[in-house]
């Protein structure tokens, strides 16, 4: 998405100063992930999901795509290089933060067994995506990975 407009620091910090929205980011670091895996891992409602994710976007810092009836979100990386850093600080954080790594586990689960989980069953696995690369690079990316998708790619730990 190109962005022509001056970014907003104020919307970026409001977006930020949600346990929810911080949690949606937090399962979204290095991966595209379907909305129905937010529903499962944060157990709240979608609407509530997509509300907060609108925000997201809307902040300018998550991106949507379409495949299908499904939607997937990713984090998109600001324009303005106070606002990146700002974001990769919140990020950073996660890393210690035991209840994100509680959500980055369940994650993990739902991935490696989602039979398990009723709303889950038939959706697409969550992506690992680039930071960096053109909205035409992550499509192709994207597909080329659907159609190799194996559990143990889908996260950065093995699953057991």
């Amino acid at each position: 998405m190109v962005r022509t407009a001056k970014f907003d620091l104020v919307t970026l910090f409001a977006a930020l100063a949600d346990p929810t929205r911080l949690r949606l980011l937090n399962l979204m670091d290095g991966r595209e992930v379907c909305v129905c895996y937010f529903v499962e891992i944060l157990k709240q409602g979608q609407p509530k999901i997509s509300r907060h994710l609108a925000y997201l976007r809307r902040a300018g810092i998550v991106e949507a795509r379409r495949d299908g009836k499904w939607i997937h979100y990713r984090i998109e990386r600001p324009s303005d290089p106070r606002a990146v850093l700002i974001l990769d600080a919140t990020l950073q954080s996660f890393t210690t933060d035991k209840d994100m790594q509680a959500d980055l586990a369940r994650l993990g689960k739902a991935c490696c067994e989602p039979e398990r989980f009723v709303t889950l069953q038939g959706a697409p696995m969550p992506l690992n995506v680039p930071v960096t690369k053109s909205k035409k690079h992550h499509r192709q990316y994207a597909e080329a990975k659907i159609r190799k998708l194996r559990c143990r790619d889908v996260l950065r730990h093995s699953c057991s």
